[in-house]
């Protein structure tokens, strides 16, 4: 994470600190803007991460929708456990071929042992380009 300002938690800010945003986000380049348990907001360039006729890849998409996702579960379970996907359903509405794309990623349930987050992807307008839904098991450290 860089010393740029982003909106945190207490929690958050020390598992970001600590972990980072991970290889695949910054070669996608993926910029945290805020991160809680609650809510977490990224954006994500369209260029460099489309198909070969130029649309947003999906799973540039899903990337971004599952990263938030597990960023916010993650933060929720630290600092005594940790996060790990077990299912995760994507509906793209709209293409896009060039802009920044940003995810807002909301809590639906935060349980002591499921986590379900919603993330809507949007364009710099505001459109809806696609939903993503993820579900986190927590586990223990340890375990």
């Amino acid at each position: 994470m860089t010393e740029k300002q982003v909106k945190t938690s207490e929690n958050a800010y020390e598992l970001m600190k600590s972990r980072g945003l991970g290889p695949l986000a910054e070669k996608m380049g993926i910029e945290l803007i805020e991160l809680s348990a609650e809510r977490a907001v990224a954006t994500m360039p369209v260029s460099g991460n489309t198909q070969p006729i130029g649309f947003l890849h999906g799973g540039a998409h899903v990337v971004l929708a599952e990263s938030l996702g597990s960023f916010a579960a993650n933060v929720h379970a630290h600092p005594w456990g940790y996060a790990v996907g077990i299912a995760l359903n994507a509906s793209h509405h709209a293409s896009i071929t060039d802009g920044l794309v940003t995810g807002t990623c909301t809590a639906v349930k935060l349980g002591k042992t499921l986590t379900t987050h919603e993330i809507k992807m949007t364009d710099e307008n505001g459109k809806l380009l696609s939903t993503v839904r993820i579900t986190n098991y927590i586990r223990k450290k340890g375990e």
